[in-house]
């Protein structure tokens, strides 16, 4: 079996595979401080917890965007599975060309995704990836990657504007019945919830244009995909396994 971590700045999704079958993933806090003791046993127990036997693991393969922890999970692997994982980066094929002016600047999960998504979808496609940062990444339709555009995550956002405003409180993250608030909390779920959707839609549009219009698709995936998308008018898909489906293909490349 075949264990696949996407590691971002703050989940981490962890899925296992049995060949092409994902028996189950999880989502937990990606924590720079814990231990490769620590990530151990934590996996044991939600191992034990679905009744998969961990000496079943043959294979490991990592995704990561925050390079200090990957020290903890290569010690992980070789200490409680005898497994030297694969880690995406320079080096690792993709079968995908990326059109990046330096190419190792494109992170780890953004290549992982387009992998995911050309085989998955076709191109040409554009990739939104709802993460602690909100990626746009465009995929030709001969499968190469393009490039993309970055802006500040939606929990980032709201998380500056609790911290930096003396009297705006934290709200829940849920999508309000109208536009209009009529109480301080309605109108800041307003104004970030359909703020992020009228931003994703501009940069789509944007993107597609410069694609050159025609039948584009546009995918999104992260773990609040769904809320944003369903206020969209470009997102045709939600995939929220992408990047961990896209982690199987690159170990199937590379094995």
């Amino acid at each position: 079996m075949l264990l696949a971590f996407d590691i971002g700045n703050t989940n981490m999704v962890v899925g296992i595979y049995d060949k092409k079958e994902l028996l189950t993933y999880w989502r937990i806090s990606t924590d720079r401080q814990k231990t490769s003791d620590e990530y151990g046993i934590l996996l044991h127990n939600l191992f034990h917890y679905h009744r998969i036997n961990p000496a079943q693991v043959t294979d490991i393969i990592f995704s990561s965007v925050v390079p200090p922890i990957i020290g903890a999970l290569e010690e992980m692997a070789a200490r409680y599975y005898n497994v030297k994982p694969l880690v995406v980066g320079p080096g690792v094929k993709t079968g995908m060309p990326i059109l990046y002016e330096n190419p190792r600047e494109v992170g780890a999960d953004r290549i992982v995704n387009a992998v995911a998504g050309f085989e998955k979808y076709g191109g040409p496609l554009i990739i939104v990836d709802f993460g602690t940062a909100t990626t746009f990444c465009c995929i030709s339709a001969k499968g190469e990657y393009l490039g993309g555009a970055i802006t500040p995550g939606i929990n980032i956002a709201t998380e500056a504007l609790f911290q930096k405003t003396a009297k705006l409180p934290k709200v829940e993250l849920v999508t309000p019945k109208k536009v209009i608030g009529k109480n301080t909390v309605n109108a800041i779920q307003s104004g970030i919830i359909y703020g992020y959707s009228g931003l994703v839609d501009g940069i789509v549009k944007r993107m597609k244009q410069e694609l050159g219009g025609g039948s584009i698709k546009v995918i999104a995936t992260g773990g609040i995909a769904e809320l944003i998308a369903k206020d969209t008018e470009t997102i045709d898909e939600v995939d929220k396994l992408l990047t961990i489906d896209g982690l199987r293909m690159i170990y199937e490349r590379n094995k």
